[in-house]
């Protein structure tokens, strides 16, 4: 909290026109939460680190403009749609009413979208492509600012140059043939996505209070909360698989009774040996008395309440690694180490 906080007030001041965090959801999808949970723990996430510069003496419009966020596009058409639109309502309601922004670029809730890699299948994986395509167009009917379109390899490695194109290819079809962009919030009015937002919301106001009853974000995590609801969510999804009560084509139906293989990615080891040599080249060329000092001003820095972002940035001009970076933040914050959840 304390270097997102940081990251922020120095933006805010020095690079006003920098995005400073992208607040994520991707990663909450991917561990098998639910759209609503999703929804729901990436913005209570976000009025966090609101709540947290706010602490810090830090004016709502002079850091909420450009805060941005990162969601999950999953393969529920409908119900990713209803995802973005209700994340809108709610942020902009929230940035009025509870934090009292006055400056309407502060309302608006900035996103990025990624396909969702959890839903691609090792099996009949062309079929990926599809996949992405709807995924993709629930994004941008839902009005994401950005979009990363998976390639169809992904679930098996690293993506090839022709998986790649394609996906890309599928970004500029949509963007350039189908139209769709070019209205905004085209499904509004619609009375079934209209209904499902409205769900959403509620859904995600359910989370909002049970967040705040546990004490807010910090307690939450502390206590497994977010952590068992994203594991229930993924384990009943995963009963529903293997009762056929959701059906995934290739996986649990439709299936084939031999894969053709494909070609996949594969990277050469001696990349690694190549990538180990220039960093030891650029730790025997700087200079390391300014290097030295630089990670001690750092550790210096952390034990005390000064803004790490000039110290980090030193740092880096003195050619120190991000691990060097890492381990001087380490020495004085420790290793967080999750417990299991009951």
């Amino acid at each position: 909290m304390r270097l997102v906080v940081d990251s922020i007030e120095y933006c805010a001041k020095e690079v006003p026109k920098w995005n400073t965090i992208s607040i994520s959801g991707y990663h909450i999808r991917e561990a098998g939460s639910t759209a609503a949970q999703e929804l729901a723990f990436t913005l209570a996430d976000g009025m966090a680190y609101v709540d947290a510069c706010l602490e810090r003496g830090m004016r709502i419009d002079d850091f909420a403009s450009r805060l941005s966020f990162f969601f999950d596009a999953h393969i529920d058409f409908f119900e990713e749609i209803a995802k973005f639109r209700a994340a809108r309502r709610i942020w902009a309601r929230w940035m009025r009413e509870r934090y009292g922004a006055q400056d309407e670029r502060s309302w608006k809730l900035r996103f990025h979208t990624q396909t969702a890699g959890v839903s691609l299948t090792a099996q009949q994986p062309e079929l990926n492509i599809a996949r992405t395509a709807i995924e993709a167009l629930a994004a941008v009917l839902g009005g994401t600012q950005s979009l990363h379109t998976n390639a169809m390899d992904e679930v098996l490695a690293l993506p090839t140059d022709k998986a790649a194109r394609l996906a890309l290819r599928t970004q500029q079809l949509l963007a350039y043939e189908t139209g769709v962009a070019n209205t905004i919030d085209p499904l509004g009015g619609s009375y079934f996505v209209e209904a499902l937002t409205d769900e959403m919301e509620r859904q995600a106001e359910a989370y909002f209070k049970r967040i705040e009853d546990l004490g807010g974000v910090i307690p939450a995590i502390e206590v497994g909360f977010f952590q068992k609801e994203i594991a229930d969510a993924s384990f009943r999804y995963q009963q529903e698989l293997e009762q056929k009560r959701r059906l995934v084509v290739g996986v649990n139906e439709f299936t084939v009774d031999e894969e053709e293989p494909i070609d996949i990615l594969r990277i050469d080891p001696k990349l690694e040996t190549e990538q180990v040599a220039r960093v030891r080249d650029v730790r025997a060329r700087r200079d390391q008395a300014r290097c030295s000092n630089a990670l001690a001003q750092l550790r210096k820095a952390a034990a005390g309440t000064d803004n790490l972002m000039p110290y980090i940035l030193e740092a880096v001009r003195a050619y120190a690694t991000e691990g060097e970076i890492m381990n001087a933040m380490v020495e004085v914050f420790g290793i967080y180490t999750e417990r299991a959840v009951i």
